[in-house]
């Protein structure tokens, strides 16, 4: 099997050697039904479920019938309140209720695993140094990512908490900034681009560094980067 490669750009912005990405992590396979699944359940987990109606039993008055059943030339009517009537309650008005889908963590991983090589193999994956500012810069991380030509919206995935960068970020439409391993299959897939900086890639090849002979599922926290999608 043919390793997955990167674009890798240094700390100054320079564009390095390509460098392979750990095949258990990139394998190749994109699941596109697994990543429907996944999609469709973090977005439904993101509905609150708070609209509501009145059906004819909320809404108040209509206890006494408007007029006698026979006689009157008109259409019988129970109670001033039901559908049809201006005032009345709905007739299949909507209820509070959860809209939350439960994936297993299996099935997770897979689809983040689908995500990140349907960017792969478009190579939207790029490698870069760590980025350290001494203090939230939006400026000079745009010239950054000017400087290593990346347009469109990008996620960028830290080694660890990178507080200069995420309040960097953040007032930009567009870019992401969270540690490797607690992005989602969703946040991949609305990602045109993926910087990843090679220490964490680096840090999570070496935790799994026994999975590909063992033929165990990788680690944890490849279960866990799903954990979003239920939230």
């Amino acid at each position: 099997m043919t390793m997955a490669k990167a674009r890798y750009y240094k700390a100054d912005g320079k564009m390095g050697q390509a460098r392979d990405l750990p095949a258990t992590l990139f394998d190749g396979v994109v699941n596109e039904g697994v990543l429907h699944q996944v999609v469709k359940a973090y977005l439904s987990n993101q509905r609150q479920g708070t609209a509501s109606g009145k059906n004819r039993s909320a809404v108040r008055g209509g206890g006494r019938k408007p007029w006698k059943q026979k006689g009157t030339g008109r259409a019988r009517q129970g109670t001033i309140r039901a559908p049809q009537w201006t005032g009345g309650g709905l007739a299949f008005p909507p209820q509070p209720h959860g809209w939350r889908v439960t994936v297993p963590k299996k099935v997770r991983g897979l689809a983040r695993r689908s995500a990140l090589n349907a960017r792969a193999e478009a190579d939207r994956v790029v490698l870069i140094d760590p980025i350290a500012f001494e203090g939230p810069k939006t400026r000079q991380l745009l010239d950054y990512l000017a400087g290593i030509e990346i347009e469109g919206k990008v996620l960028i995935l830290t080694y660890g908490v990178n507080e200069n960068l995420v309040l960097s970020a953040r007032n930009v439409p567009g870019i992401e900034v969270m540690p490797f391993g607690e992005e989602s299959s969703y946040d991949i897939l609305s990602a045109g681009t993926i910087l990843i900086e090679r220490p964490a890639i680096e840090a999570w090849e070496q935790a799994n560094a026994g999975t590909a002979d063992s033929g165990a599922a990788p680690d944890q926290a490849e279960d866990e980067a799903e954990e979003t999608t239920d939230a």
